[in-house]
């Protein structure tokens, strides 16, 4: 049996008085749905950027919830670690769920995430077909191409996955590895884009679908390699990202994530719907084993020297360390 953390007296009190106020517990409890800025909580909640910044600061120095600097943003999220974190989520877990006021905010925060992937989702349609030039931003495209297809290795595929497939690049570089390939990208634009590109380079072996990144159209346990390249940036959850993509690969499959390492180009988030400005060593390799995926390698393509306006871009490669036996008897719409 797993007992809660103590903490000291004053501790605890704190956290309940911190609590013990109609809008910072509203603010808790839509904090342990997403992770969320100021600007989005005076949205859902209807209330003034000073009051709801006060109220954040008091949940933050009583430590239910945490605050996270990115650049110019800065996100919150409720405390998931210690006596503090526990303290909050047991508060939460103590309220019932069809509470109107809180139904009332939840509505209101998914209107806010959808409001967020459609603003996603027209920057997509709008910049489908100067994607592949935005990518110029960081080190060379061939440099990265070639680390990815050495990470790849040279093996045979049976099946592969490739999420926010965007222009299909990725699906014509690592397809021609694979038995079977698998596109999914949630902008049509998008992928009427990837269409024409597979088309051009003749692959037949791929299927593109549209489909949301947290809820794949995919089977399960069916993949030999997710790829994600350079998607995570623009999502509010990535943690869940990872999480859905290890849960369609194989056993002993391998997820690869590249992405930027963390800068400080704003315009980026300003200009081009990034949501994070990259990721550190550690937090994709957190990510990876929360899913359940043990992190194998990491590599970071850093550009040349003198040349500070160009990103840095990541590698990450986690492993389904599972035996190949463990997976589901495939369907009998697989098998056909």
């Amino acid at each position: 049996m797993k007992f809660p953390s103590q903490a000291p007296f004053p501790v605890i009190l704190a956290g309940l008085e911190a609590a013990a106020e109609i809008t910072r517990l509203r603010l808790l409890a839509l904090l342990a749905e997403a992770e969320l800025t100021v600007s989005e909580l005076v949205t859902i909640l209807g209330q003034s950027q000073p009051r709801i910044s006060r109220h954040l600061k008091l949940l933050v120095e009583a430590g239910l919830v945490e605050r996270h600097r990115e650049g110019a943003w800065a996100f919150f999220r409720l405390a998931d670690r210690g006596a503090r974190g526990e303290l909050a989520r047991d508060i939460l877990a103590r309220i019932e769920l069809a509470d109107p006021m809180l139904t009332s905010d939840r509505t209101r925060l998914e209107e806010a995430r959808r409001a967020r992937a459609e603003l996603a989702a027209r920057y997509f349609a709008d910049h489908a077909p100067e994607w592949d030039r935005i990518r110029s931003l960081h080190v060379t495209e061939d440099k990265v191409e070639a680390a990815i297809l050495e990470v790849v290795g040279a093996g045979s595929l049976a099946s592969m996955l490739d999420l926010g497939t965007g222009t299909g690049r990725m699906l014509e570089l690592v397809a021609p590895l694979a038995d079977r390939a698998i596109g999914v990208d949630q902008s049509p634009a998008m992928l009427n884009v990837a269409r024409s590109r597979l088309e051009r380079a003749g692959l037949r072996n791929v299927i593109l679908r549209q489909g949301d990144i947290y809820a794949l159209p995919v089977e399960r346990d069916r993949h030999d390699l997710v790829l994600i390249h350079r998607v995570l940036h623009y999502l509010d959850d990535p943690a869940r990202a990872v999480r859905e993509a290890a849960r369609v690969l194989r056993p002993g499959g391998r997820l690869i994530v590249v992405d930027f390492a963390p800068h400080s180009h704003e315009f980026l988030r300003e200009q081009h719907a990034h949501r994070r400005l990259g990721f550190t060593a550690t937090e994709i390799a957190d990510f990876m084993r929360e899913a359940g995926l043990l992190p194998i390698e990491h590599r970071e393509l850093k550009p040349a020297k003198g040349d500070a306006e160009r990103l840095t871009v990541s590698i990450w490669v986690g492993l389904d360390q599972r035996m190949r036996g463990d997976a589901p008897p495939l369907s009998q719409t697989e098998m056909a």
